[in-house]
């Protein structure tokens, strides 16, 4: 895909470092790991929303808006000018409330730990202090979502509008392994097929009814041959549940399906065959909910930003990847998306997740240099 905003790179090094306080940095992010933010809960997410607010404007001066939604509020800080840059991250997590209390924020052997320390508040703190670094912080936007972890149904036309008005965007989700930024992301989308029989009797007359059950076994198959995964596409059946009582032929049945695409030929292909999919029994119906909703982030979105980090830190890596973020629709839209910029650690959404505190600085400094560059292209 060509660029719809293509950006000019101007001869740039990453210097000697900027100034950041990597104990501010740890304070500034045990200030927001500590606030349970589980998506899907507005009032934790209000109360989240306001602690990024808060350390925004403490360390970037000027005035957060909070963005009310269904979701919770959505946090927009801007420097000012005319958009050059969108700083594009989320505040909320996938974990539950009381996960604070049981798995409290700890800097322990030079990693961070703590519910959400890596994906991603690590990588919004580091960037509020490399942008506190810079004496000119004109055309950046800062937008921290509050339901990208839910599938981002209440932000994606905001977080739409801000990159087409800015024309870059450097997303500060978690970096890849060994700190590699994220060139490309599969598109992704989860599909819930649910299956209509009739319950009867297990024991006394299992032949009155339609079993689900079986039903879905056989679209399990179904689904599962829709792969490709030599054009790098996984559909994978994850959840599955049916039936009520052991001597009930299951009345129901549902299927949960995790499925990735790489192009948007695949993701057609897909939606189409979900779409298609008919019963294998007599009298069973099913009914099909699921898109590929987010689509997917080519490399070709990343080309231009991508060459300007390696300008900045040479041994820089960039891969592509099979999760989603933010960042695949704002490359949908053609405009120039870089992603991983945040924190250098691991164990996303898990117990272990942790971040790198040696990393810190260099991560802030590689978007405060991003940033410069931009402000300097034409």
């Amino acid at each position: 895909m060509t660029s719809q905003h293509p950006v000019t790179i101007p001869a740039v090094t990453m210097g000697t470092g900027v100034d950041v306080s990597v104990e501010a940095m740890i304070e500034d992010l045990r200030t927001l790991v500590e606030i349970d933010s589980p998506t899907g809960d507005p009032a934790a997410l209000q109360a989240s929303a306001h602690a990024v607010a808060g350390v925004i404007e403490l360390r970037l001066g000027g005035h957060a808006t909070l963005v009310a939604s269904g979701a919770g509020p959505h946090v927009r800080w801007s420097g000012g000018g005319e958009p050059k840059v969108l700083i594009l991250g989320h505040h909320d997590t996938v974990f539950p409330l009381g996960t604070v209390a049981r798995r409290p924020f700890t800097v322990d052997a030079g990693r961070a730990k703590g519910p959400g320390v890596f994906d991603m508040l690590g990588g919004l703190i580091q960037a509020i202090h490399g942008l506190a670094s810079l004496d000119d912080r004109t055309g950046v936007e800062i937008l921290m979502t509050a339901d990208e972890e839910s599938g981002s149904g209440s932000s994606r036309a905001l977080l739409e509008e801000r990159a087409v008005a800015c024309g870059a965007v450097l997303v500060v989700e978690g970096a890849a392994e060994g700190g590699a930024l994220k060139t490309g992301r599969k598109g992704c989308g989860t599909f819930e097929v649910s299956v209509t029989g009739r319950a009867a009797h297990a024991g006394l007359e299992p032949e009155a009814g339609v079993n689900a059950l079986i039903e879905a076994s056989h679209l399990v198959i179904d689904i599962a041959a829709l792969g490709r995964p030599d054009l790098g596409t996984t559909v994978t059946p994850t959840v599955a549940s049916a039936g009520t009582l052991d001597n009930v032929v299951p009345a129901a049945a549902t299927i949960l399906v995790d499925v990735r695409v790489e192009t948007a030929d695949e993701k057609e292909r897909i939606e189409s065959a979900f779409a298609a999919l008919a019963p294998h029994l007599d009298e069973a119906t099913i009914a099909v909910k699921g898109s590929v909703g987010r689509p997917p982030m080519p490399a070709s979105a990343s080309t231009e930003l991508f060459a300007l980090a390696t300008t900045l830190l040479p041994r820089l890596e960039g891969i592509a990847v099979g999760g989603g973020s933010d960042g695949n629709f704002t490359a949908a839209l053609g405009v120039p998306t870089l992603d991983g910029l945040g924190a250098v650690g691991g164990g996303a959404h898990a117990e272990h997740e942790y971040l790198v505190i040696d990393a810190m600085t260099e991560r802030a400094n590689l978007v405060a240099g991003l940033v410069r560059a931009i402000q300097a292209s034409p």
